[in-house]
């Protein structure tokens, strides 16, 4: 009986109805500058990324040779859930992806894999030590694609690959909140060398003699 008595007091007074409901909403309004906002909770497992270079591998090489001893230091850190390796023998790369549990926090979590990458960096081979072994904390979606074109054709891929490789790639890095940025294809400038076996068992040299020639003559020398 009470509760049908309060609908018709509402229902016989339309305008301090009206007023009441102007009234909320105008607090709500005004109160949705000053309450705090929730931030959406962790949905994805922070993920760090192992990246090394093996060039002129083939994909058995580099998991035997690099993924192996790599997976072996960095399984059983600290939070880790699993982890995935893909080693591609078409450019000599190797990724490791290490998944973490929610709530773990991704700048602690780069450094024990990195402790664990160093640990593991004496069993690599020298020319993937030489390349560097690289530990990034990144997410596996792409935010975003940026193009870059040439309208009138003046430039092409391998001018701004470079170019932008040169004078843009590190920019995008630096803006905060990213994690890591990529440049698709393979155009960096380069020398490939074709080998003739003939012509190497004539001379008794292997591969890694000729390897060796090139990077002794490819150094750097400042004048004076």
């Amino acid at each position: 009986m009470a509760r049908q008595e309060g609908r018709n007091f509402f229902l016989d007074r339309p305008i301090f109805s009206t007023v009441i409901s102007l009234l909320i909403l105008l607090v709500g309004t005004l109160s949705i500058v000053a309450l705090p906002v929730a931030q959406y909770p962790d949905l994805v497992p922070p993920q760090i990324v192992v990246s090394a270079y093996y060039p002129g591998a083939s994909a058995e090489t580099i998991a035997q040779t690099v993924a192996a001893p790599l997976e072996v230091q960095i399984n059983g850190v600290d939070n880790m859930l699993y982890m995935t390796s893909v080693s591609a023998g078409g450019n000599g790369s190797m990724n490791i992806n290490v998944f973490f549990k929610l709530g773990t926090n991704p700048d602690m979590a780069q450094v024990m894999v990195n402790n664990r990458v160093q640990i593991a960096s004496a069993q690599l081979p020298e020319e993937v030590r030489r390349q560097g072994v690289s530990v990034l904390k990144r997410s596996p979606a792409i935010l975003l694609m940026v193009t870059l074109t040439s309208p009138d054709g003046r430039f092409n891929e391998l001018y701004l690959h470079n170019y932008m490789l040169v004078n843009v790639l590190d920019e995008i890095k630096r803006i905060p909140g990213v994690g890591d940025a990529t440049i698709f294809g393979l155009y960096d400038y380069s020398m490939r060398i074709w080998l003739q076996p003939d012509k190497l068992a004539k001379y008794r040299l292997t591969p890694a003699d000729v390897q060796g020639a090139i990077q002794d003559q490819n150094a750097q020398f400042s004048p004076g």
